[in-house]
Parts: structure tokens; sequence; C-alpha cells
């Protein structure tokens, strides 16, 4: 039977890159044709444009796992990194205790010293947070933060900003054959100019929702104070209404890929009231309706079945 799975597993992996071969074919085939002429450059520019989105669409697990490590290098190596014995870096690391696993992910942890109000993760599980942030915000304000950018990447909220950030930036002009052409591309063509497209690509409100309903969850679950979550939230939703034009400035690149922090703030503490629920919640309650009404409906339609066998 395992060995059945495995086989439907791999004809299906083996289908699936067969389809994406023969799509990147067809465009490249349409890209020959147009090879020269000068009156066709759209045509050129519009099959590279096509190449670019088949291979941000089809990018695997793996191959986002090794573009995020590489990202993560990259904007290590672009900012000031605290020290381990740095007080920053120290207090990061009482806070975060041991939570470094989630499944089969792994998280890692560093501080940037710079003024900003901002902290964001990659797929990899890199898990970056700026001093401004820390010096803001209480230790269960930062450990809200720290589990909702867990959050976004257990929910995957990070796979799908680096398959829109490939498919925007610069990398879509290098294009080439071999498997492992996603980190080469980016290391030969226009890194920096990925890696800020996928620090600043914003997140939709349902994810947000989704990455703050984690944090809450994450918060309750270790014991930590579930309503410093809402009064994070209300700072950051003052410097985006401007109550601190200091701060504002400075947090604007948090707040552009982050919206809505004080609508976010009244629906978690309508959630700490008990008056709503969560998104998975939400889910549940609505598959529960739904799977309610259809065995409503078969059951009607067996009866009136029945009925008409009897009248037969």
């Amino acid at each position: 039977m395992i060995y059945c799975v495995q086989a439907l597993q791999l004809r299906t992996h083996h289908r699936s890159i067969r389809l994406r071969n023969i799509i990147l074919l067809f465009l490249c085939l349409i890209s020959l044709c147009t090879v020269g002429c000068d009156e066709n450059t759209d045509m050129q520019l519009a099959t590279e444009a096509g190449l670019d989105a088949v291979r941000a669409v089809t990018l695997t697990d793996k191959a986002v796992q090794r573009m995020a490590l590489r990202s993560s290098a990259y904007a290590d190596s672009k900012r000031r990194v605290a020290s381990p014995t740095s007080k920053y870096a120290q207090r990061l690391q009482r806070l975060v205790g041991d939570h470094y696993q989630e499944g089969d992910l792994t998280f890692n942890y560093k501080v940037y010293l710079a003024q900003e109000v901002n902290a964001f993760a990659m797929a990899d599980g890199t898990i970056r947070v700026y001093s401004g942030l820390m010096d803001m915000f209480t230790d269960d304000e930062l450990r809200f933060v720290i589990g909702h950018e867990m959050g976004h990447v257990t929910q995957k909220h990070i796979h799908k900003k680096l398959r829109l950030a490939y498919a925007s930036s610069a990398v879509r002009k290098a294009v080439a054959a071999n498997k492992d052409t996603t980190v080469g591309e980016i290391a030969r063509s226009g890194l920096g100019e990925f890696v800020e497209n996928l620090m600043q690509a914003q997140f939709s409100q349902l994810e947000e929702k989704e990455a703050d309903d984690y944090s809450l969850a994450f918060m309750k679950k270790n014991g930590y104070a579930p309503q410093a979550a809402v009064t994070a939230l209300k700072k950051l939703a003052s410097l985006r209404d401007g109550k601190n034009t200091l701060l504002g400035g400075l947090a604007e690149q948090y707040l552009s890929s982050h919206p809505i922090p004080g609508k976010r703030a009244e629906r978690l503490q309508m959630q700490l009231e008990g008056k709503a629920v969560s998104i998975a919640e939400q889910k549940e309650g609505l598959w529960a309706k739904t799977k309610g009404a259809v065995v409503f409906v078969v059951n009607l339609l067996v009866g009136l079945l029945r009925w008409l066998a009897n009248l037969l």
C-alpha cells in the first residue's frame, strides 16, 4: 500500500514537471520565433514575462526555502546585526525561550540595530526584529509580534510573498534551464531588489487575521499576557494615525506590509471578551453548517425517492 501511494505521488510529481516543461517549451518557441525582430520587442518581453510567471507559480517548496535562506543572508549582510552580547540580542533570546521548532520548521532570530519600528520573517523560519520596535514594546507585546511573524511562516503566507516578489523583481530577466536556477538567478540578477520587494510585499487582511489568531493562541498556550496583543496593535495604530510623527516615519515599512492595526486590535479584543472567534473557528463553523445542509438535502432526496418508489 505504501509503495502504491509513493508511486502515485511520484507520477503526480512527474506530471507536474512535464506540464511545466511543456508550457516553458511553448513559451521558448514563441521567444525564438521573435528573436531579431525589432518590431516584435513587445512580444519578446511578454514571452519573458510569461516564462517568469510560470516559474513563479511552479516554484517548489524546496526552491522557496533556498531562496528564503539566501534572501535572509543578504538582508543580514546589509544591516547591522546585534552581537550575541548585545542587550537587544540577550533580551530577544530571553523572550523567545525555547520557541525554535514548530513541526518541521526551525526558527532563527536576530536583532537589527536600527531605529525603525519593524519586524519581518522569511519562509525558511528567519525572524528579524528591529531594535526600534524593541524599544517601543513591552516583553509580551514583543512576544505577540514574534508569534505573529511565526504565524505568517507556518501558514505559508511568506511562500506567497516570495513567489510574488520573484515574479515582479529583476530576477525575471535571467531565465536558465537547470533545476537549481532559482538561487542562481537571484545571485546574478537583482538580489537586492528582490529582497526589498519581498520585505515590502503587503499581506492581505485575511493573512493578517490568521497570523494574529496564531499569535493570540501562541500567547495563551505559553502563559503570556494575551491582552498585550491588543496593546501592541494599538501602539502601531497610533503610529499610523500620526499621533507620533517621529516614530510614524520609522514604522512606515512595517505598517505598509502589515495593514489596519487598529481594526485588528478591536477584533482581538472581541475574541478576548468572547464576542468573536478566530478565522479557524469560523471555518470550522462554516463547514459544520455546510455539512449539516448537505446531510439535510441528501436525506430529503432519499425520502423523496422512496416516496416516488412507493407511488410506482
